[in-house]
């Protein structure tokens, strides 16, 4: 059985025994809105990994307070898996870092790829950035990880060039690829515990042959994903998830 998980810093050296608290937002969200009780087991993370269990024994409108039972060990990540995503209009772009975090991916990627009629730029680009690391945050939550995905910052064609050729192995989900990514020795045990593999996800119009070509170049893989073509909101998900299987 697993325990709702929060975010928040952690004791130094914690230990069995110790007390650690939940306070401001996300302790009042606990203890008000999620109205966890005294005698209720509950994770607390620190986002980065690390994270400890144990009852609740103090609540209040401010936060609630639990005694360390255990200090969790860290599952094994398998290898780093980055999502490039490009940048979507509407929640389709919510809802493809939701589906990412929900499946263990390690980062995001913002992606401004030509065919995309989403622009960050200034003050909308930080926002959306800050929303998009918002709904990584919320969604580690839900699917009781402890490691919120890092939300990169946005980059052209130029820099996620830069990227693939600095990565292990990377992978571009295009519908004329004629390789199936479940073919491939691609499963997490296969790809290593240490590798960085980048998993390239272009928009709903499509990436130019310009950038095909430039990301091939690189080193990226084209592959395929489905016999159909998939939303930009859902490939990433499926890729991820075939990327972490053991």
């Amino acid at each position: 059985m697993s325990f709702p998980v929060f975010l928040a810093a952690l004791p130094a050296q914690a230990a069995p025994g110790m007390r650690c608290e939940l306070t401001g937002p996300e302790g009042r969200h606990a203890a008000v809105v999620r109205r966890i009780e005294v005698g209720e087991t509950i994770v607390i993370a620190d986002g980065a990994g690390a994270a400890v269990q144990g009852p609740v024994v103090e609540t209040s409108k401010q936060g609630l307070a639990i005694r360390i039972e255990e200090v969790l060990e860290p599952a094994s990540p398998g290898p780093r898996i980055v999502a490039v995503q490009a940048l979507a209009k509407g929640d389709r772009s919510d809802l493809a870092v939701e589906l990412m975090t929900e499946v263990g991916v390690a980062a995001i990627l913002p992606w401004q790829p030509q065919r995309s009629i989403v622009r960050w730029s200034g003050e909308r680009g930080d926002k959306a950035r800050a929303k998009w690391q918002a709904t990584a945050r919320e969604a580690t939550k839900q699917s009781r990880r402890w490691r919120v995905p890092e939300v990169e910052s946005a980059v052209k064609l130029a820099g996620l060039v830069e990227r693939v050729r600095q990565a292990d192995r990377s992978f571009l989900l295009h519908e004329e690829a004629t390789t199936w990514l479940p073919s491939l020795g691609a499963s997490g045990e296969q790809l290593g515990g240490d590798a960085e593999v980048v998993v390239i996800i272009g928009p709903e119009g499509g990436i130019t042959e310009e950038e095909r070509a430039a990301l091939v170049a690189a080193g990226a893989e084209p592959v395929l994903l489905n016999d159909g073509v998939l939303r930009t909101s859902t490939a990433g998900g499926i890729a991820v998830a075939h990327l972490r299987r053991p």
